[in-house]
């Protein structure tokens, strides 16, 4: 990455010679890798797709960095590590994400500063939002090209603390701070995210969740038509239009419940069992029943399935509801656990791709940020998916940038081509090339 500094550094001598170091090593970038990411956009029209859900109101004879440019800059910019908006301050001469930007390194102007940025996210509409969401589950579609036997959709929310004036932030009482409450949905078996919603901070956690899964439904059925669909979550979404929606749909789910006093009474005997074989032998019990059950809120019985555990810590008990004609405990080991791999994404798009750096005013231009972050999440996902069979097939985000995205390189142009000479000592030079290859070799 380029940096305005002429300085010279002096470091201590090595041989009786003086280490000096300068900033004047040309056009050089740390970001060659980004590359990778330019090829899976061309291939699968992610950037593309998601300008075309967007309105520019711009005139036109005062634009100076299209609108497709300004998707791309963005994208790259929070995939390759860069999130926040000033970054773009000195990123936007960067040969590296200029050329995956649509732009030539050196003879074409420079990217969008940050204020050009800042005015591109907040001339987001709600309309703009409802096609960005709608392009995010084409982008899903064209990564699991069907026929497909079944479909998992993990549902979960998150935290999101504000430290600002953002519109619809507020306090939380169950996490204790200012907060948005994002919620997410993720694809159960692969990962890819198919829907992300903002939401005020003090929302409950199933807000708007019912909505969202019935367009989703709607969408899956008509696009998968012969595939079984299963529904998971925690305890956050047991709410009776949930189950009444999925039973209306002839959805198949498995969520968690709240645990009480009258589902304890229902397995009181089983934890009995459980505290006298673990006094009998001293190692830690876990058995599993099942039972019907109706809360007040609900208009009927349905099966609730208990697992409980004994170990020298005293007694551990969760419920699951569910309408899966399956064995107990393979409902909740084989189905049920497995739902806890969306709170890893969830920490991945939060840790690594900063998810949560919404620090806007407007709650729209958050939404929309929310967005970029998670299509720039879909690229790693889409270069995972290239790297079946390495050793970096099942590596974080984090992993895969700094192996593959972070490449020292010299960018010089000619009047033919866009020369980028990477680092001679690159380690991972022969999985680059593969991952290239399997890039350009993917159908379109």
């Amino acid at each position: 990455m380029n940096t305005v500094c002429h300085k010279q550094l002096r470091f201590e001598s090595l041989f009786s010679k003086q280490i000096t170091a300068d900033f004047d090593g040309g056009n050089i970038t740390s970001d060659a890798g980004g590359l990778l990411l330019r090829e899976l956009d061309e291939r699968y029209g992610l950037t593309e797709g998601a300008t075309h859900c967007l309105v520019d109101p711009r005139h036109s004879s005062w634009v100076l960095h299209e609108l497709r440019t300004l998707v791309k800059q963005r994208i790259f910019s929070i995939a390759l590590g860069y999130e926040d908006n000033n970054d773009a301050e000195t990123l936007r001469s960067d040969p590296a994400l200029k050329t995956t930007s649509g732009r030539l390194p050196e003879t074409s102007d420079d990217l969008a500063s940050p204020p050009t940025l800042c005015r591109f996210e907040n001339n987001v509409t709600s309309k703009d939002l409802r096609r960005l969401a709608d392009w995010l589950f084409e982008l899903y579609v064209k990564a699991h090209p069907g026929p497909r036997d079944v479909i998992v959709i993990d549902i979960d929310a998150t935290d999101d603390p504000t430290h600002g004036q953002q519109q619809l932030s507020f306090f939380h009482g169950y996490y204790e701070e200012h907060m948005y409450h994002p919620l997410f949905v993720f694809d159960g078996i692969s990962g890819f995210p198919m829907a992300c919603m903002l939401r005020p901070g003090n929302t409950h956690a199933s807000h708007r969740s019912k909505a969202v899964l019935k367009r989703l439904i709607k969408r899956l059925k008509n696009t998968y038509p012969e595939a079984e669909i299963v529904l998971r979550a925690d305890a956050g979404f047991a709410m009776p239009r949930l189950y009444s929606l999925c039973e209306k749909e002839r959805i198949h789910y498995v969520i968690g419940l709240i645990t009480n006093d009258r589902l304890k009474e229902k397995s009181a005997e089983l934890l009995a069992k459980a505290k006298e074989q673990f006094e009998q032998t001293g190692e830690k019990q876990r058995l599993f029943t099942s039972f019907n059950y109706r809360a007040d809120s609900w208009s009927r019985y349905r099966r609730v399935v208990a697992k409980v555990e004994y170990t020298e810590k005293g007694a551990n008990q969760r419920f699951v509801v569910s309408n899966i004609a399956l064995k107990h405990q393979r409902l909740y080991d084989e189905i049920y656990v497995l739902r806890g791999d969306s709170e890893n994404r969830i920490k991945e798009l939060k840790l690594e791709i900063k998810a949560d750096r919404l620090s806007c005013h407007r709650f729209l231009a958050n939404q929309f940020r929310l967005f970029l972050h998670t299509f720039a999440y879909c690229l790693f996902w889409l270069l995972r998916k290239n790297l079946q069979g390495t050793e970096l097939a099942n590596a974080q985000v984090g992993t895969l940038r700094l192996k593959l995205l972070k490449i020292g390189a010299r960018i010089r142009e000619t009047s033919r081509r866009v020369w980028i000479h990477m680092a001679s000592g690159y380690p991972y030079q022969a999985l680059f090339a593969l991952a290239l290859g399997r890039i350009k070799a993917a159908p379109t």
